[in-house]
């Protein structure tokens, strides 16, 4: 497998690009938008330099990546693509019948969709068995671990190959044995995000405080330990115990808080519009950035590391 073409570049498409390059691969990549080509040319550098630093075997340049006008020149001769334009159904299955179209028959056709499921996306090719979630994490080039998920007709095939190709990549491969909605990691992330906006606009506590607990309790907890083993070390009688009146207890609510939704129609998104929860001048978001960046690669190399 030499040549893969990645369709949509949003916030994820340059670290996914340079990634796969870096294993040696062919990238050509694709946006609709001229500028989101330009700002993921301009971050290859830098997504390079972070690559460098953690270590990742280099069987080609990073940098190497090529960017194409239309999409019938993204994926010619492609042996893979990876769909990541925004998650809207109607967008994601016009594309997957452009593809059907364009594309050779063995080409394997992954969707980096956060969570809508892969037998959906099906319905749109004439051989739904090669299409496939590969849903990483971001940002790409720091988050090593991928979900892989098989959708009603996807082949056996399909999935192990895939499974190899993330490990060539030096990345951790993690199969989802069900096609369900937003997967595994976006199912537990939401369920915390929903507890923690509930409690701040409940005003249980600030959001600074929120962070806290998270990042340096439970978060620096789960980053050494998972939650079935968690459960095993904390033993299973204590979860039954406080379960038993706590989860009662939980938010459970099934629309999204207005904490959230009054931001988002008053434009406040979050970095990417310079307010949400906080405020952001371009200062501070290129410090964030790049502090967020230095801190992956810090604890990422400590995890790796042998104890």
């Amino acid at each position: 497998m030499t040549t893969v073409a990645i369709i949509g570049l949003g916030t994820m498409g340059a670290g996914m690009a340079a990634t796969i390059a870096r294993a040696g691969m062919t990238v050509r990549a694709h946006d609709i938008k001229p500028e989101a080509i330009e700002k993921a040319r301009d971050s290859l550098p830098i997504i390079t330099r972070i690559l460098d630093e953690l270590d990742m075997p280099n069987k080609g340049d990073g940098t190497a990546v090529a960017f194409a006008d239309t999409v019938e020149e993204t994926v010619a001769g492609a042996d893979m693509v990876i769909e990541n334009v925004p998650e809207r159904l109607d967008l994601k299955l016009e594309l997957f019948r452009q593809l059907d179209r364009l594309v050779s028959s063995d080409c394997v056709l992954a969707s980096d969709t956060s969570g809508i499921p892969i037998t959906k996306l099906q319905q749109a090719v004439s051989a739904p068995e090669r299409v496939i979630g590969m849903h990483w994490s971001n940002p790409p080039h720091l988050i090593p671990m991928i979900e892989v998920i098989a959708g009603a007709h996807t082949s056996a095939e399909t999935r192990d190959w895939l499974v190899k190709f993330i490990e060539g990549l030096s990345l951790r491969p993690v199969v989802v044995k069900q096609d369900v909605p937003g997967f595994v990691e976006n199912r537990i992330l939401y369920a915390i995000m929903r507890e923690a906006v509930d409690l701040v606009e409940r005003g249980v506590i600030e959001p600074e405080g929120l962070d806290t607990c998270v990042s340096w309790g439970i978060g620096y907890k789960l980053a050494i330990i998972g939650p079935m083993a968690l459960l095993d070390m904390a033993g299973l009688d204590i979860y039954q115990s406080v379960g038993s009146y706590l989860n009662a207890d939980l938010c459970t609510r099934d629309d999204v808080a207005g904490y959230v939704t009054d931001r988002t129609a008053e434009g406040k998104l979050g970095v990417k519009s310079g307010a949400g929860i906080f405020q952001y001048t371009p200062e501070e978001i290129e410090r964030l950035r790049a502090e967020r960046a230095r801190r992956f690669v810090a604890v990422r190399r400590a995890l790796e590391r042998e104890p």
